[in-house]
């Protein structure tokens, strides 16, 4: 086991997922979703 938990993305508009690192996810939060372009929330990430 690493220690770092992984966070799951779960695109609200097109489902895609993703296990994304903390940067990453700053970077989908900023963005939207890397497939669609959708306004991402923090909803859409869990811990896996």
């Amino acid at each position: 086991m690493s220690g770092s938990a992984g966070i799951l993305f779960v695109c609200p508009e097109c489902a895609e997922h993703i296990e994304v690192n903390e940067s990453m996810k700053a970077a989908i939060l900023e963005s939207g979703c890397i497939v669609c372009g959708t306004t991402v929330r923090a909803t859409a990430f869990e811990c896996e």
